[in-house]
């Protein structure tokens, strides 16, 4: 392991934090990424977020990082400046696990996909009464995830839900809708680079303790995605297995942002 890259702070940019202190990171093909394990960050999430929404604080906000979003860090502005309002980032591919072990002082502890982290927290959601919002992916997916997670998960009280299709004029009367149910987390499931901009953009009217972005995650609760073999996503490989069982949206993405995201990491060996 080399010693060059140094492990830093995330920096925390919502109002009124009082957590106590920083969540520490290290940086990864010029990405901060939070070192926390999958567990750790969940009891985080489900410890801190219904604390923040019942004080009115502003939200924090939680964004994933896979070789999609190193590449688009590298190549969006926009994303980028969006990316940099996170106040943590959560390693989301295994990709960035195994660059952290080979090239950062501090390896971070697991991979956290953010479908884990969903299904994971679930039980501890119903044990503790930390309700959730759902906004993303078609009617009939959005409808399935909400009606199945609640039949698997006893005591699991949802906020609200609603799909994520709107046009501009239509997204205050979306925010409307989420802080009408009062949230403790709201989860964002539109696909990069667009979720991140809604949180950002919307984070000072959002009522809600944590958003937390999570692409397709509704898609993979119902099924309508597969997941990938356990062995495929220990090795780093669910991305083939993506690409493979949904070739039309995802070879291209994969085939060019893969490659982009490993010469990043080359790049930035050293932070």
């Amino acid at each position: 392991m080399q010693g060059n890259a140094a492990s830093i702070e995330l920096p925390l940019h919502g109002r009124g934090m009082g957590e106590g202190r920083a969540v520490e990171s290290v940086r990864i093909g010029g990405v901060p990424v939070s070192t926390l394990s999958l567990n750790a960050l969940i009891e985080k999430m489900l410890a801190e977020a219904p604390a923040r929404r019942a004080a009115g604080r502003s939200p924090w906000l939680v964004f994933d990082c896979n070789g999609h979003g190193l590449s688009l860090n590298a190549t969006d502005p926009a994303f980028r400046a969006d990316l940099a309002q996170a106040d943590l980032i959560h390693a989301d591919g295994q990709v960035i696990v195994a660059a952290s072990r080979r090239f950062a002082p501090a390896p971070i502890a697991d991979r956290s996909s953010t479908t884990d982290m969903f299904i994971d927290s679930l039980p501890g959601a119903a044990a503790r009464k930390v309700r959730y919002f759902l906004l993303g992916g078609t009617e009939q997916v959005n409808a399935d995830c909400a009606a199945r997670i609640t039949a698997d998960t006893p005591g699991l009280e949802l906020a609200g839900r609603r799909n994520g299709f709107w046009n501009p004029e239509e997204e205050a009367a979306v925010i409307d809708a989420i802080n009408a149910t009062e949230p403790d987390v709201l989860w964002v499931g539109t696909g990069k680079p667009r979720e991140q901009a809604f949180c950002v953009r919307n984070r000072d009217r959002i009522k809600a303790g944590w958003i937390v972005t999570c692409g397709g995650l509704f898609n993979y609760i119902t099924g309508d995605y597969p997941r990938a073999p356990q062995w495929m996503q220990d090795a780093g490989l669910e991305w083939l297995h993506r690409m493979a069982t949904n070739p039309r949206h995802l070879a291209w993405r994969y085939l060019t942002t893969n490659p982009h995201a490993l010469w990043l990491i080359w790049k930035h060996r050293n932070g």
